[in-house]
């Protein structure tokens, strides 16, 4: 069995680039194959269907790149992320985008906002409210959506990464998931960033209190805002983190929506969801044993769906029994 029984082990990048190559190795035979990181293209011949293009990347740019034509199929990380691009709503979309879900890959996940406790903030509104000039560390990738993500924060509390800059504040991008051994976790304890905004929380949510921070909360108002734009409100638990004075509002981060655009080939979406349960015994997840496609389709927790699976991926799961 090729998944890890620990599910906090797997590693976002690896599983992404195994779960598109084991897809289609089922798709194709090898010898047609040829591999480029982060992308996979399949060439066919015969009877075996057009190319298909597809890619591991899980940013902004690979939207661009399924509404352009130029890959078929990629990732995107939240599942909300992927509901904000078809709702056309947000700081970075104009309008609803074409595209269309195939599955969703579980990850349960939220987001949090923890500020150095000599901050004296207690909300994220509390940051316009004041006009604090809060240095906040957030992903090196400016493409990362947690960069995208707290820019339509800051837009719902009224406010923008602009604004915050013009009155002393700054946004740092550098590093990964702040985990207690990272430099990001250290500067910001330290007090040399007064912010940090990620998500990745099983991994630094328990230290963060006991370090001297804050996690901040969002209001009703900021989330109901929030919603329209197609995230979802969720909730950081003491059950689960001991160490949080309470439970705290927050935003989802969970899911892994893998998409097409609304006018894919349906043989071509046949083909990858067919290759999915071809292979889902040797594709790794953050959980064990095979790939859970039966719950990849349904909207559960751990693999929200809020936007509509391309008609040729319901149909196949539907074969499958799995809706």
């Amino acid at each position: 069995m090729a998944t890890d029984p620990n599910p906090r082990t797997v590693n976002a990048a690896n599983m992404r680039a195994r779960f598109i190559m084991e897809m289609a190795a089922a798709m194709v035979a090898d010898e047609n194959q040829v591999y480029r990181e982060p992308e996979l293209y399949i060439g066919t011949d015969g009877d075996a269907g057009e190319p298909v293009s597809l890619s591991a990347s899980s940013t902004l740019d690979g939207v661009g790149r399924v509404i352009s034509g130029e890959i078929d199929l990629c990732f995107l990380n939240p599942s909300s992320a992927l509901t904000v691009a078809c709702r056309g709503k947000g700081t970075h979309f104009t309008e609803p985008l074409p595209l269309r879900a195939v599955t969703v890959l579980p990850s349960r996940d939220q987001c949090m906002f923890a500020v150095h406790g000599s901050t004296g903030l207690t909300h994220v509104e509390d940051i316009e409210r004041q006009k604090y000039p809060l240095k906040i560390g957030m992903r090196g990738r400016a493409e990362h959506w947690l960069n995208i993500m707290l820019e339509d924060i800051f837009k719902a509390c009224g406010f923008s990464v602009e604004e915050l800059q013009s009155w002393g504040g700054e946004v740092r991008r550098a590093g990964h998931i702040p985990r207690p051994d990272t430099q990001k976790f250290k500067d910001l304890v330290a007090g040399k960033l007064t912010g940090v905004f990620d998500e990745g929380v099983h991994g630094w949510a328990d230290f963060a209190t006991p370090a001297g921070l804050t996690v901040l909360r969002f209001e009703d108002e900021t989330l109901a805002k929030l919603e329209d734009m197609g995230y979802r409100r969720d909730l950081l638990e003491k059950s689960l983190y001991p160490s949080l004075p309470d439970d705290i509002p927050t935003l989802d981060f969970s899911g892994w929506p893998v998409f097409v655009r609304e006018d894919a080939d349906d043989d071509t979406v046949r083909r990858i969801c067919a290759g999915l349960e071809a292979r889902k015994d040797m594709i790794p997840w953050e959980g064990s044993g095979p790939l859970p496609l039966d719950r990849m389709c349904t909207n559960t927790p751990e693999a929200p769906l809020d936007v509509p699976l391309h008609p040729a991926a319901e149909k196949f799961w539907a074969g499958c029994g799995y809706l």
